[in-house]
């Protein structure tokens, strides 16, 4: 548990640090800016941005962790329609990282995606957009 909020608390120990010294120099207002930018950057790297992983389902998989930055960069293009997709870290389940090693070739590369049992390592977030979001039928 300490592993997945390890980088977020990182970067709000820095923010907070760096905002103490700003403010021992005089300089309140540049503290204050400092330390809210830096505990954006916490909460971003946090497990809170993903979705909670459900219960097996249906769904397509996406295998990611924490302070992932491409896991990040998928999270944000995809928007509400990551919704549509099981999000699973694999910090929390050992098994999801196994299931990780197996698709990879032994590396937890992640985001890894599972659609239809095949599994894609890094896809491009139009590409993973256009396989979970459902066509609407042209109007003639």
């Amino acid at each position: 548990m300490v592993r997945r909020w390890s980088v977020a608390a990182l970067a709000a120990l820095c923010g907070v640090l760096i905002a103490a010294a700003r403010f021992g120099d005089g300089a309140p207002g540049t503290a204050a800016l400092l330390l809210a930018l830096f505990l954006v950057l916490a909460f971003v790297l946090s497990p809170l941005v993903f979705p909670r992983a459900a219960a097996a389902d249906d769904r397509p998989v996406v295998y990611w962790r924490p302070g992932c930055v491409f896991c990040l960069r998928l999270r944000a293009r995809l928007g509400p329609d990551a919704d549509r997709l099981r999000w699973v870290d694999i910090w929390q389940d050992p098994s999801a990282a196994a299931a990780v090693r197996e698709i990879t070739g032994g590396d937890e590369t992640v985001p890894t995606v599972v659609i239809g049992g095949r599994g894609h390592v890094n896809p491009d977030p139009s590409w993973l957009r256009d396989q979970i979001v459902p066509t609407t039928p042209s109007q003639a």
